[in-house]
């Protein structure tokens, strides 16, 4: 419909509608996918009031330029990539209604690797196997199977009335931000859990990984990080390709380690030597090359308990920006 999407104006280095994940069909080698951090899409779902599996778009540093052709609720978290609505900044893990024919462009690099932009006039597109995400490898998911292009059109499937909001300004910044930190964070190290080949390691290998750093390597992508710095080694044994998950760290044949991300493959034949817990992935995703990371022993225990942290952590923000939302239009329409 004339004047109901969303038009890429310039299309960003690698940018994707990504949502949870597409899960059930790793036995068919379809992987998960989805999005790499996914308590960042959570929360800018949260923030427009969205369910938060509702697709979002991924967006990497240099961004897409996004022209809003009717009036929506946006809400922008993860990487700080310097967000502005026709050249006037607007905050992260904040709400912000903006009028039609607004421009959405990402100035600069501040922090961070994967940035996720959510509206809650959600888009319009089709599933695949129970999942909007995008599929490079097999074309298909998110827009047309691949990246966001210049002049793409993506229909919205709502139009909400937001004219007494905006009152012929540009944009507004509803005043209220999400609370990204629960219990874990800042984290310094990230927990990992010992994996099926753990015991393959050396004993010096197994302290080298506690006790030195990695860098992240120029190979770093949806698939996966190489890790640079420390070598690794381990007792000679021939393995069969066993199942592999995001998060798994495998022990490459030159000693390097690489962790395998949100568009890994389903299976490999590299010894899985310890899992990122799952908590801890989001701090992953917003690595980029050149960093440095530090890991810390942990059990599965205490993975299991801090992801209940962060789960219980997402569950209250869930509920407050629904206590906030519904508030704010019961105050409006009942001042009208």
């Amino acid at each position: 419909m004339q004047g109901m999407s969303l038009k890429i104006i310039k299309a960003g280095v690698l940018d994707t509608i990504q949502d949870l994940g597409r899960y059930r069909f790793q036995y068919l080698g379809i992987n998960p996918g989805g999005a790499m951090d996914r308590f960042a899409a959570q929360v800018v779902n949260m923030l427009t009031g969205n369910d938060i599996s509702e697709p979002v778009i991924e967006l990497h540093f240099p961004s897409s330029i996004f022209l809003f052709e009717q009036e929506t609720m946006i809400a922008v978290g993860g990487a700080d990539f310097s967000a502005t609505i026709n050249g006037e900044d607007i905050p992260l893990w904040q709400p912000v209604i903006i009028s039609k024919n607004s421009i959405l462009q990402f100035e600069k690099w501040k922090k961070g690797a994967r940035c996720y932009l959510a509206i809650r006039e959600k888009l319009d597109i089709q599933k695949w196997l129970g999942s909007y995400s995008t599929n490079i490898k097999a074309t298909t998911g998110g827009f047309n199977g691949r990246a966001l292009q210049k002049n793409d059109e993506i229909s919205l499937k709502e139009r909400n009335e937001y004219k007494c909001f905006l009152k012929d300004k540009d944009f507004v910044i509803l005043p209220w931000k999400a609370d990204t930190l629960w219990k874990e964070t800042p984290i310094d190290r990230i927990a990992v859990v010992p994996g099926n080949e753990w015991e393959l390691l050396t004993k010096e290998s197994r302290k080298k990984i506690f006790r030195d750093h990695f860098v992240i390597g120029s190979l770093a992508d949806r698939m996966g990080y190489r890790l640079q710095g420390t070598l690794i080694a381990k007792q000679n044994c021939e393995l069969v390709s066993s199942i592999v998950s995001f998060g798994t760290i495998q022990l490459l044949p030159n000693g390097e380690l690489i962790v395998l991300m949100a568009d890994h493959q389903t299976a490999g034949g590299y010894p899985r030597i310890a899992y990122v817990a799952s908590a801890h992935l989001p701090l992953l995703a917003q690595k980029q090359p050149g960093d440095k990371i530090r890991f810390r022993f942990t059990d599965q225990e205490h993975a299991e308990e801090l992801l209940f942290l962060q789960q219980q952590h997402l569950l209250q923000l869930q509920d407050a920006c629904k206590f906030r939302l519904e508030e704010f239009y019961n105050t409006a329409h009942g001042g009208h």
